[in-house]
């Protein structure tokens, strides 16, 4: 019975990997959120931003949960309208980093950059690179 199922579940999706639910380690099936596809978590996007309002950081921190988005983030509209709620919004932005283990930094006076787990922001002190860069911290 195993070997039929195993056989049809290799028809359909190429694959002979394939285990009962209650047969693996743990006995849960992986069923990924929806709208995410295998072909669209297999390309990385980088995505351009622009903020002019605290609320317009709720798209960037839905695609850097994601984990699939560089996003590069133009800060100028809300630095030349609210100094506190681009420092509000900044600090968001830096603690969904920080749980998602992304990284983020600030290139020139208007644009910050975050990235998911897998990527890492060059720094010109950055003790990963050692390599010059216009990274600055945030």
């Amino acid at each position: 019975m195993k070997r039929l199922i195993g056989k049809i579940k290799a028809k359909f999706s190429g694959s002979d990997d394939f285990e009962l639910p209650g047969e693996g380690d743990d006995g849960y099936l992986e069923i990924p959120p929806e709208g995410v596809t295998p072909a669209a978590k297999s390309k990385i996007t980088v995505r351009p931003f622009v903020i002019e309002e605290f609320s317009d950081i709720k798209p960037i921190l839905e695609c850097l949960r994601e984990g699939y988005t560089i996003s590069l983030v133009n800060i100028r509209p809300l630095k030349d309208k609210d100094l506190v709620e681009l420092k509000r919004a900044i600090n968001k932005l830096k603690k969904t980093c920080e749980a998602v283990e992304g990284d983020i930094a600030g290139f020139g006076d208007d644009w910050i950059a975050l990235t998911p787990s897998f990527a890492h922001i060059h720094r010109e002190s950055d003790s990963r690179g050692g390599m010059d860069g216009p990274a600055d911290d945030i």
